[in-house]
């Protein structure tokens, strides 16, 4: 396909960076816009870039509609086996599934074994449990049907669908396993009508990436980098006016004399001047392909964004964090425009369950916000990011204010290990927000990292030695090797960084995988054996299979001055009481609310004990697994019996 070049000159006056284009509203109406979100995105839930870049075009009168044309292709070939191929659990065979219908005849493995051959071991999860798809000959012939077959018919009925008459610009979303999914689309629509303008954005496109893709893909004519909120209506306005879109910020676009490509425009400070997310077409969509809950839109997870940027990164960034490629920047909406922004959202779409996209939840809200949700008695089911050190206080402050679900970032329960990352948390820190979340009901989905520049085999000696004391708390997600993500401090400190590997069974060689990857490998120096993890590998099992029995391990205290009491369920047919008295019993509670040192301790209690005798008594409830040592930090394991207070 022959790329057809965006003009660099075009009609009207003086057009000076940056000032509002005088466009009349009714040539705006004349520019039908389509805002596509591919496969692989979630189908649990709506696209909240579709819905906010959809609202923000509304208000600026351009006829826009948004598709969540993942749907689709989840309907055709089975919800469940949909969400599998998604899930990102080995390497880009989504991307893969579309790859030859986005790049032709250059796609680098028409026939489509070579992946199949070269990564076997781990696809061999598609296999499992799917039905009709048993063993590796099924699990195979399952992933070229879809490639070969379901594909192919998926795009072309897409492409025939009389929603794209008369249709100047569509504009596609693209993040992780969405781009070939999304070129194969453009390059089907292109193929129909030459003058429709391919538009994509998101974070596949951030930094070299946006440039990259232009350069490389004969069916994307532009790209918005950054955020585009801005960015975006005003580059349909210079469409539509007739000026070269090369001129606004924050674009790429490809020109006779090559790609042109402007630094971002600059972020939208005042969140509260964004429209609320317009979701109606996800629910309509999911309720005709029948993909939404058995029980309804009400079980329905609603997509909010509460804040951008991370304000921890902007002091410390993480060594692996590849987020917020064009700014790390922090800003949030204001307490009272989120609550009324989850009211409006609960109307419309008769769902209490949200789903918080930011980095990290800005810790204001424990003060102005969900304090004011649990006072209004508001029934919602949030889900956040959050730091790992929270306290009790706040812990329950999210709790009461309906957060049931957080991400907190723990990564590792090794304090060395957790500097070498410089996530700013201490491993005690770590251990009491999973006490805290399992105490106030709150799920927290966390993993455990490793392969860091600095680490030593005694790190992960000392965490598998740990594990078995935490079974009653709830465990990882996922232990695995960290991977390096653009924009990451690991990918700008490795000079033996290399794009993940199944990138080259996607892309031709026309794409320079070196601008154009988000996903790395590298090569550590002085890198530990496996062998270092294995122990650290099988206590997160052993942990994760106590936390799926029926009767879940438990560790809990009842405490009265000078007495203390701790039932320990945590290994099957070694259930026991532990009691302790006097100031023994005091110290144990000192340490319960959070982590805290010898001298702290000698400070509550008065001076009852002196501090060789509190560090001997930190030693002796340690050797029970009943606290843990971090440093000079000393915690309580056990959590208080009783209903939660």
């Amino acid at each position: 396909m022959t790329p057809v070049p965006i003009p660099l000159t075009g009609v009207g006056g003086k057009d000076p960076l940056g000032e509002p284009l005088p466009v009349d509203p009714a040539r705006r109406a004349q520019w039908p816009v389509v805002l596509v979100s591919m496969p692989f995105m979630d189908i649990d839930w709506p696209s909240i870039q579709l819905g906010l870049l959809g609202a923000i075009l509304q208000r600026h009168g351009f006829p826009v509609r948004t598709l969540h044309a993942n749907l689709d292709f989840a309907a055709q070939i089975g919800a469940s086996y949909y969400r599998r191929l998604g899930e990102r659990k080995a390497r880009l065979v989504a991307e893969w599934l579309f790859s030859v219908e986005a790049f032709g005849p250059d796609a680098p493995d028409t026939d489509g074994h070579r992946m199949l051959d070269d990564f076997t071991a781990e696809l061999e999860y598609l296999g499992d449990g799917e039905g009709d798809v048993d063993g590796e000959a099924d699990w195979r012939q399952r992933l070229l049907r879809a490639r070969d077959v379901d594909v192919p018919a998926y795009l072309d009925r897409l492409a025939a669908d009389p929603m794209w008459d008369g249709v100047r610009v569509v504009g596609f979303t693209s993040t992780f396993q969405q781009n070939t999914p999304s070129f194969a689309l453009a390059r089907r629509l292109k193929q129909r009508n030459p003058q429709v303008i391919t538009l994509f954005g998101g974070a596949n496109f951030d930094g070299a990436m946006g440039p990259a893709w232009i350069r490389a893909v004969p069916s994307a004519d532009l790209a918005v980098v950054g955020e585009a909120d801005t960015a975006l209506p005003r580059l349909l306005d210079r469409l539509v006016a007739g000026l070269p879109p090369g001129a606004e910020p924050g674009v790429v676009c490809r020109t006779p004399e090559g790609i042109v490509s402007t630094p971002p425009a600059p972020p939208v400070r005042q969140l509260d001047d964004l429209p609320v997310p317009d979701y109606t077409e996800y629910f309509e969509r999911a309720r005709r392909f029948g993909l939404l809950p058995g029980t309804g839109p009400s079980a329905v997870r609603i997509p909010f964004e509460s804040s951008r940027g991370c304000w921890w990164g902007e002091k410390h960034h993480c060594t692996f964090c590849g987020l917020n490629g064009t700014t790390m920047a922090f800003r949030a909406k204001s307490p009272q425009r989120m609550a009324d922004e989850l009211v409006t959202q609960a109307r419309r779409y008769r769902s209490f369950h949200f789903h918080g996209v930011d980095n990290i939840v800005d810790m204001g809200y424990l003060k102005d916000l969900f304090p004011v949700l649990a006072d209004e008695g508001v029934n919602y089911e949030i889900f956040y990011e959050v730091k790992a050190n929270l306290t009790r206080d706040q812990v329950r402050t999210l709790a009461h204010g309906g957060v049931t679900q957080i991400q907190p970032g723990i990564e590792s329960l090794s304090s060395r290990v957790l500097r070498l990352m410089r996530k700013g948390t201490r491993a005690a820190q770590n251990i009491n927000l999973l006490r805290w979340a399992r105490y106030y009901g709150i799920e927290v989905g966390w993993n455990l990292l490793w392969g860091f520049p600095g680490e030593t085999e005694q790190d992960y000696a000392d965490q598998a030695a740990l594990l078995p004391h935490l079974v009653h708390l709830q465990p990882p997600t996922a232990a695995c090797r960290v991977w390096i993500e653009r924009f990451s401090p690991l990918y700008t400190d490795s000079p033996t960084k290399t794009p993940e590997a199944s990138y080259r069974y996607v892309y031709p060689a026309s794409v320079d995988l070196r601008e154009a990857a988000y996903f790395f490998e590298y090569d550590l120096p002085g890198a530990l054996p496996h062998s270092a993890y294995e122990p650290l590998l099988k206590g997160f099992s052993a942990w994760s299979h106590a936390w799926s029995t029926e009767r879940r391990p438990a560790l809990t205290f009842w405490s009265s001055p000078g007495l203390v009491q701790i039932y320990d369920s945590r290994r099957e047919g070694a259930e026991g009481t532990y009691t302790f008295e006097g100031p023994l019993a005091d110290l144990y509670t000192a340490c319960s609310t959070r982590p805290t040192t010898a001298a702290a301790v000698h400070d509550r209690l008065g001076g009852s004990l002196t501090l060789p005798q509190i560090q001997e008594a930190f030693a002796q409830f340690a050797s029970r697994g009943l606290m843990v040592l971090d440093e000079t930090l000393a915690l309580a394991l056990a959590l208080p019996a009783g209903v939660p207070r």
